[in-house]
């Protein structure tokens, strides 16, 4: 699992913190194995998140989008 976080101004946090933060507060399939900080997500005219476009960020290159490559 990755995760794709956009921080607080203020914060100051790393992924290692999150990782350590999901482990103690989530079941051990839920806890991303890798972090990814970004300036903003890609919304929607109604202001909802477009998982789509950044879940094919990751996939460039790949031939299946399911497991292997």
């Amino acid at each position: 699992m990755h995760a794709v976080v956009v921080p607080e101004d203020e914060a100051r946090v790393t992924a290692a913190d999150l990782i350590a933060f999901t482990g103690e507060h989530l079941a051990g399939y839920k806890k991303p194995k890798s972090v990814d900080f970004v300036a903003e997500l890609p919304t929607s005219g109604y202001g909802k998140v477009l998982r789509r476009e950044i879940r094919d960020r990751y996939w460039l290159g790949r031939t299946r989008k399911v497991g292997g490559g």
